[in-house]
């Protein structure tokens, strides 16, 4: 079965992202609390009411690309074969999303989103962005084998997004030209080490 989009999914996603990367733009210079949508539909060349069709508000057009990786990475991850251990497939979501990163991603761009979901509107809603995530991820590995060791899926998918979190938070900060990738596999690396001694 072909999931390739056709023309109109396509065209949809492209005013989506338009209107998402104005949101951002707009929230980065004037501070988010001074952002309308009215001023975001104006810098994305659409209508208020296209507007309307595709977000319900301005949290929602700044916060669009952050709600998609997650749902790319469930998605991925649910792509694994179902056979898969559950650690094996959590780190194979991880390759397929941010293996997909350009090596000319926008740091800049990167920190510039940071410090606008620093927003408190914003902070609350991606805490429970994270929260389904986690929940998400922990019904996709249901039934997977876990690590030796290990008994909660819940704990691992934990241990998971905490290396992805810090691999991402490096990243953006970083000041040389590392790959994503790279800097998440280190994370994952570490968090694959047992502590202790």
């Amino acid at each position: 079965m072909d999931r390739t989009p056709g023309l109109r999914e396509r065209k949809k996603e492209q005013t989506r992202r338009a209107v998402h990367e104005a949101a951002l733009r707009l929230a980065v210079e004037r501070g988010f609390d001074n952002v309308t949508v009215d001023a975001i539909a104006e810098a994305a060349d659409i209508s208020r009411r296209t507007f309307s069709n595709y977000f319900a508000g301005k949290e929602d057009a700044v916060l669009y690309a952050g709600e998609q990786r997650i749902a790319d990475l469930v998605g991925a991850l649910h792509d694994r074969p179902a056979d898969e251990p559950a650690w094996t497939a959590l780190r194979a979501a991880a390759r397929a999303l941010y293996g997909a990163e350009s090596p000319s991603s926008d740091r800049e761009w990167a920190q510039r989103t940071r410090m606008v979901h620093q927003h408190p509107s914003l902070l609350a809603r991606q805490l429970a962005n994270q929260h389904t995530l986690s929940r998400d991820l922990e019904a996709a590995v249901k039934g997977r084998a876990l690590p030796a060791g290990t008994s909660r899926p819940a704990l691992l998918v934990a241990a998971f997004l905490s290396g992805l979190r810090i691999a991402l938070s490096e990243w953006t900060e970083a000041q040389d030209d590392r790959l994503l990738i790279d800097v998440v596999e280190e994370a994952l690396d570490e968090v694959e080490k047992p502590f202790g001694t």
